[in-house]
Order: C-alpha cells, then sequence, then structure tokens
C-alpha cells in the first residue's frame, strides 16, 4: 500500500488518488516539429530511484501536487 501526504487532506491510502505523470513536463507551444512533439507525448525518465511525480486527490481536496516517489521502495519523501 502507498500513502500519500496530501499538502491539504494529510496522509490518505492512494486509491484516493490519480497518478498525473512525470512533474515539470510543459506541452511545446507554437509551431513544433513531429519529432518535437512525439518527445512530449511519448518520452519520459523512468529512473531507479527518487522521481517527481504529479497526483490528483481525486477522492478528497481535488487538488494537483508534486510527490517525490522512490520507483522501487515507493517511499514518498515529498509532497508540496
Amino acid at each position: 500500500m502507498l500513502l500519500i501526504d496530501c499538502p491539504h487532506c494529510g496522509p490518505r491510502d492512494e486509491t484516493e488518488f490519480r497518478y498525473g505523470g512525470q512533474a515539470g513536463i510543459s506541452c511545446p507551444t507554437g509551431d513544433v516539429s513531429d519529432e518535437e512533439w512525439a518527445a512530449y507525448v511519448f518520452m519520459r525518465d523512468n529512473p531507479k530511484g527518487w522521481f517527481r511525480e504529479r497526483w490528483f486527490h481525486v477522492h478528497g481536496c481535488r487538488t494537483w501536487f508534486d510527490v517525490e516517489r522512490h520507483t522501487v521502495t515507493h517511499e514518498v519523501r515529498k509532497a508540496r
């Protein structure tokens, strides 16, 4: 079980949340090449270790926030 510490509601079970992907990814603006668009849509980091992610508290305050989660142990280190 993964316990996520929501910055507004406190620690909650992962079933209350939806995973939003890698944090810090922004949509390219303007006229972009097919390669740039494909990189935005498909290419993500896949580290073994700490990783910054976006989570949405569906069954709570309904806010998005960032979490640092260890991809091997699933330990959550920081939520903001």
